[in-house]
């Protein structure tokens, strides 16, 4: 009996994904909006090659996988920062947390992506006119998770979002949706997401859809014993803008304490291997405070680097 419910869930996810993947991959590369919507957030989980649909279980489950929130016991920040090429950054925070008078797992975000002041350049002055612009985005973000059984949860995030080049500015609304699955064995899970759903923006009388990338996943236990836990991680992924990928990766934890991270991002046109370390530190019974890093290849681009820091308490 228990087969033929962990194989029936595998094909509920698996088969949106074959319909999705199925047919012959359209690029649209350089067609869509608020591409910094796919910029991934959370040094632990680039560490692992992205592969962290199926796995989201802390605070950075608000970017990856809201249905993940429900993992989170106690109240839960976490800050991210990552260092992007041609000297982008990209900010994120968020803040999960629960409420004795409403049922289910809360959570806030907020991200941002921003660069220095460009100089204008036109056609008869192409060294620059001394006038600077901005050009940055950002959203905002509420989520909502909650158990509809002690294995399947289920989680929501909607998404204000804003862009501004120049003096030129639009807003739009996003919406993320995910699901997990928890098997009941080797700390199995299945995981779907489908992110950055939502309307239309329009720069200049030209409407552009937002990027939406739809995701199923699955992770385990691979080794769990003592104080020693390996936990591997894959995914596929389909972005409504460019050909299927996938991502692979696993984690390795002594004592909870000491997290060694690596991982590939498969058919991806820039992203490669990726690794990662991160420590844990109990600060109190009831509290602790974690650091994690992550280094990520992006071929003729160079490299970046996550940084996140977590607290509990």
């Amino acid at each position: 009996m228990k087969a033929k419910v962990v194989l029936g869930t595998v094909l509920l996810v698996l088969v949106p994904a074959m319909a999705f993947g199925s047919t012959k991959p359209f690029e649209k590369v350089g067609t869509l909006s608020a591409q910094f919507l796919k910029i991934g957030i959370s040094a632990r989980a680039v560490g692992m090659g992205s592969a962290f649909t199926a796995a989201a279980d802390d605070a950075t489950s608000l970017y990856w996988n809201p249905a993940g929130l429900v993992e989170v016991e106690r109240t839960a920040v976490t800050l991210n920062s990552v260092l992007w090429p041609a000297d982008i950054d990209i900010y994120f925070a968020g803040a999960v947390f629960t409420t004795p008078y409403l049922p289910g797992t809360f959570g806030l975000s907020a991200r941002a992506l921003t660069m220095d002041p460009q100089e204008e350049r036109t056609i008869y002055n192409p060294l620059g006119t001394k006038r600077y612009f901005d050009a940055g985005d950002m959203s905002f973000g509420l989520s909502y998770a909650m158990y509809f059984t002690d294995r399947f949860s289920s989680g929501v995030t909607v998404h204000f979002i804003h862009m501004g080049l120049a003096d030129k500015s639009v807003e739009s609304t996003s919406f993320d949706f995910g699901l997990l699955y928890r098997i009941g064995f080797r700390g199995m899970k299945l995981g779907m997401m489908i992110q950055s759903l939502g309307s239309e923006v329009n720069f200049d009388d030209r409407a552009s859809k937002l990027p939406t990338v739809f995701r199923v996943g699955l992770c385990t236990d691979v080794y769990r014993k003592g104080p020693h836990i390996f936990l591997a991680s894959a995914e596929f992924v389909h972005p409504a803008d460019n050909k299927e990928r996938a991502n692979v990766g696993g984690e390795y934890s002594f004592n909870q304490f000491l997290f060694l991270r690596a991982g590939y991002n498969i058919e991806y046109d820039t992203q490669g291997l990726a690794w990662g370390v991160g420590f844990n530190i109990d600060t109190s019974q009831t509290s602790d405070i974690g650091f994690d890093y992550a280094w990520e290849d992006l071929g003729y681009l160079g490299s970046a680097h996550r940084i996140t820091l977590n607290f509990s308490y």
